[in-house]
């Protein structure tokens, strides 16, 4: 239908494309593109996905560069490739590209008209925001009183791995899932305060998923909305129920911890709550509006985006480098060599991972070959900019090739190949900097003034969990079955086939 729909507009407005092709016109230096058509933009869009756009970018930058155009619609989307064209843009002119577009019909529905950290324009709010989140969660003070959180969310995790290798026939486990709830039931904790029911955790992380992914459908609202939201009412329902009932779920618990923070419960309470998010969220004034407290909506939407940015992410990634380590035995064996000559046979603590050198250089190997993430959010420009003798028109998106940028043949030899030695001395990731403030080698979490404020705390968890997983279970192939790493987009960059290994414990169980 979606299809027929765009043909449809096509015919309508194919005589003002006519008089747009014949029109004599003074053009300015926009980056070059496909030839496109008024209101309608690229006739790419009839044949390509909007949410697997990579095939078409992969065709089209032979053709026109490190830096081209697409027009959806009205809206003019620019992508760079090239990773010394985006130090150009986010580094040495990162003021200038640092803001986000104006948010769709849809999405201003989702997050709260901009009030949380990815999508708020470049000013205040966005700085009030972020700083809050650095200050009061992601600052290192603050990460480790969170220790004895991570290591109940891996108890959580062994069991769940435990029961389901011992029901499924000769061991072999889908991890992915469970990956997810073990990451989610931490992102619950640093969120709200509590250790919740295993229920409750499901109902919140279903909750928000289901809205997640629903997300997927709703693209067909960015041609002419107002249109649309008509043509397609059903899916503008079915986003609204699935955001109300993130809303029911979501409020009670942001009160329960608002009462708690108004009474300042005794010492009974201690083991219930800890630190969370929510309560930073209540303590915040947004002095550009009166000085008023966040809305309870408002609140639900940085939840929303809490779990958002530490939940699917981090598991991707995580189910990434354990199926390398399945595929490659002999980098799980260099790996568990070092956690043996570290932490013997213990659960490893936070403070041994800084004595991993290879664990470090696998997780960073990881991310570069396997970034979850192919693509960062759109960023935008207030005035318009030059960049390489290309005009960036005011308002217009700019996306950047994450994974393109990490797998460029010029810098990393072999760059398709998973080898964590290139992290190591001598390597040519040696001393990388993932921030990309010198230089940009890999940007799995962006780069520059809108670069992922959970870098650190991300990192932390993969080697947390690679570490004590590896400790814990020897992964190894199914018989029969080799480790398939083709692709699929979803919300993340995922397995097309989620991995399935044969988990064999490593100790007794007492």
């Amino acid at each position: 239908m979606e299809v027929l729909w765009l043909l449809i507009l096509l015919s309508l407005f194919l005589p003002a494309a006519i008089f747009f092709l014949l029109s004599p016109s003074k053009r300015r230096a926009l980056p070059p593109g496909p030839p496109s058509f008024p209101l309608i933009g690229n006739l790419q869009w009839l044949r390509y996905s909007l949410t697997n756009i990579e095939p078409l970018l992969k065709q089209l930058r032979p053709r026109y560069g490190p830096i081209f155009a697409l027009r959806l619609g009205s809206h003019l989307t620019i992508f760079i490739s090239d990773r010394r064209v985006a130090h150009k843009a986010l580094v040495e002119h990162g003021a200038a590209f640092a803001d986000r577009p104006a948010s769709g019909k849809v999405t201003r529905v989702l997050n709260s008209n901009q009030h949380n950290i990815s999508f708020a324009r470049y000013g205040p709010l966005w700085r009030l925001l972020r700083r809050n989140l650095a200050a009061e969660i992601l600052h290192p003070a603050k990460i480790g009183l969170f220790a004895p959180g991570r290591e109940w969310v891996l108890g959580v995790l062994f069991r769940d791995l435990r029961s389901k290798s011992e029901a499924a026939a000769g061991g072999a486990v889908v991890a992915m899932e469970s990956f997810q709830f073990a990451m989610f039931c931490l992102l619950v904790l640093m969120c709200f305060g509590e250790k919740l029911e295993e229920k409750a955790i499901r109902d919140i992380q279903s909750a928000h998923r289901e809205l997640l992914l629903y997300t997927s459908k709703l693209n067909v609202f960015i041609f002419f909305p107002v249109i649309a939201k008509h043509i397609f009412r059903n899916r503008w329902e079915m986003m609204m129920r699935l955001r109300q009932r993130q809303f029911d779920i979501f409020v009670p618990l942001i009160r329960t911890r608002k009462e708690h923070k108004e009474n300042q419960r005794g010492s009974e309470d201690g083991a219930r709550f800890v630190h969370s998010y929510v309560d930073s969220l209540l303590d915040i004034n947004l002095p550009e509006d009166g000085g008023r407290k966040l809305t309870e909506e408002e609140m639900v939407t940085l939840c929303s985006e809490f779990f958002t940015a530490g939940t699917d992410t981090t598991a991707t990634a995580l189910q990434w480098i354990m199926a390398e380590l399945v595929k490659r035995q002999e980098v799980q064996r260099r790996l568990l060599e070092e956690i043996e000559s570290v932490a013997g046979e213990e659960i490893i603590k936070e403070e041994d991972l800084q004595r991993m050198p290879y664990l470090k250089a696998l997780i960073m190997e990881g991310l570069r070959r396997h970034p979850p993430a192919h693509f960062v959010l759109p960023h935008s420009v207030t005035e318009e900019v030059e960049l390489e003798g290309y005009v960036i028109p005011k308002n217009a998106r700019i996306n950047f090739m994450v994974a393109e940028m990490g797998w460029d043949e010029k810098l990393w030899e072999d760059p398709m190949e998973f080898r964590p030695e290139r992290f190591m001395a001598g390597g040519e990731g040696e001393g990388v900097d993932i921030t990309g403030s010198r230089e940009i080698k890999m940007m799995p979490f962006g780069v520059g003034r809108r670069m992922c404020p959970g870098l650190g705390l991300a990192i932390l968890h993969l080697e947390f969990f690679v570490a004590n997983l590896v400790r814990e279970f020897e992964w190894t192939s199914v018989e029969g079955e080799e480790v398939d790493f083709s692709e699929k987009p979803q919300f993340t960059v995922v397995m097309k086939n989620p991995l399935q290994a044969r988990l064999l414990p490593r100790r007794k169980q007492t």
